[in-house]
């Protein structure tokens, strides 16, 4: 904005008033940002195991020996045996995995933005004033 004001009184009555011109510039800038992330992951693991051993051993065994001697010549003999033998082995094993596993990521931006702008111009001129008739003139 700038003012111009030319009070000259060069004699004869006349004066010259104000006179004022200018320009104005606004203006209005906003800005909003925003963003972020996130990561996740899951991780599950599960295991079975089973183990089963079973032994057996079985022997059996009888037996009967008789024997007999008499004088003269008489000789007996018997004899009964018996004899068993059992051996059994047994193996389980069972084994079971199970897995998982999971990620996940997500990302985020924002951006908002205003700008205006704003002008204006203005004159503006008073009044002058002459000698002897005294018209003025007024303008705005």
């Amino acid at each position: 904005m700038s003012d111009f004001d030319a009070g000259y009184d060069g004699g004869s009555d006349v004066d010259y008033g104000h006179f004022s011109a200018g320009q104005e510039h606004e203006g209005l800038d906003q800005l909003h940002q925003a963003s972020g992330s996130e990561y996740d992951a899951q991780s599950q693991f599960g295991v079975f195991e089973n183990d089963h051993h079973a032994a057996e051993s079985t022997d059996f065994s009888t037996g009967q020996h008789v024997e007999y001697e008499a004088p003269g010549a008489v000789h007996y003999e018997s004899t009964d045996f018996t004899n068993y033998s059992h051996d059994a082995s047994e193996d389980d094993h069972v084994f079971a995995a199970e897995g998982s596993e999971s990620s996940h990521g997500a990302e985020f931006s924002e951006l908002d933005a205003l700008s205006q702008r704003f002008d204006g111009a203005f004159a503006e001129g008073t009044q002058f004033h002459a000698g002897e008739g005294q018209f003025g003139v007024a303008a705005n």
